[in-house]
C-alpha cells in the first residue's frame, strides 16, 4: 500500500528547493511504496496564501522551511521563523525540517526552542547524503539534526551552566558590540538589572575580570554564542 505524503517546500532560492525535491524522488527511488505530493513556494507571500487554505494544511504532512526568508508584504511574518510559528499552532503534529544559514549558537538555540523542528539543518552542512537522512528519519518519527546543530546540543548538555532568555539575549548583544547603555533599550531590565545579571554571568562563567571581552570568549566556547 503507497504511503502518500503531503509536502511543502518554502525557499527563496529555486535551486535549494530542487535541491529538496530531487532528495524526495532518491527516497521513492529507494523506498518505492511511497508517494509525495510536493508543493514548492520561493517567497512568504505564497506560504502565507497556504496558510489560509484549511484543506491544504490538513492534508500536509512534512514542511522544509528556510529561516531566512524576505518578510511578507503585509509585514504579518517577518521570516520563516514566523511561518513555522503559526504553522504549529495551526497543525501541532506537522513534521518540520528547517534549514538556515545562520551558524552561531544564539540563533540556533532560538531556532530550536521556537519551533522545536524535527529536523534543523545548517545549509553549510547539507549534501545529497545529507538531505536523504534527513528525510528517513524525519518519515521515521525520529530527530535529524545536521553535525553544526549537534555540536551545539553536545556542548549544552556537558556544560553545568543554565542561561535563561534574557541571559542569552544579553551575551548575544555583547557579542555584537552592543555597550551596557544600549542594553536598557534592548532588555527588559534596568541598568541596575543589567549590572547585576552581568555580575552573575561573570561568576557562572568564573571569570573575575571586568571586560566583557573575556566573558563573551568563553561563552563562545561554552556553546552559547
Amino acid at each position: 500500500m503507497d504511503k502518500s505524503v503531503s509536502v511543502l517546500i518554502i525557499d527563496d532560492h529555486p535551486i535549494i528547493a530542487n535541491a529538496y525535491e530531487s532528495a524526495l524522488e532518491s527516497f521513492v527511488n529507494q523506498n518505492a511504496s511511497y508517494n509525495f505530493k510536493i508543493t514548492s513556494v520561493y517567497s512568504l507571500d505564497e506560504a502565507q496564501l497556504l496558510l489560509d487554505n484549511t484543506n491544504f494544511i490538513e492534508d500536509l504532512d512534512l514542511v522544509f522551511l528556510d529561516m531566512r526568508l524576505p518578510a511578507s508584504t503585509d509585514g504579518k511574518l517577518v521570516s520563516g521563523e514566523d511561518f513555522g510559528k503559526v504553522l504549529r499552532l495551526k497543525k501541532p503534529n506537522i513534521r518540520i525540517i528547517v534549514s538556515t544559514t545562520f551558524n552561531d549558537n544564539y540563533r540556533l538555540h532560538n531556532i530550536l526552542q521556537s519551533l522545536n523542528p524535527e529536523g534543523f539543518l545548517v545549509k553549510n552542512d547539507i549534501n545529497p547524503k545529507e538531505l536523504l537522512s534527513a528525510i528517513e528519519n524525519v518519515l521515521a518519527g525520529s530527530p535529524y539534526y545536521s553535525k553544526t546543530v549537534l555540536n551545539l546540543l553536545r556542548k549544552q548538555v556537558g556544560s553545568d551552566i543554565y542561561l535563561d532568555e534574557v541571559d542569552r539575549k544579553m551575551l548575544y548583544e555583547l557579542s555584537i558590540g552592543a555597550k551596557l547603555k544600549d542594553l536598557t533599550d534592548l532588555l527588559p531590565l534596568s541598568i541596575a538589572g543589567i549590572e547585576k545579571r552581568r555580575r552573575n554571568l561573570k561568576k557562572m562563567f568564573g571569570i573575575s575580570g571586568a571586560e566583557d571581552r573575556e566573558l563573551v570568549k568563553i561563552a563562545r566556547e561554552k556553546g552559547f554564542l
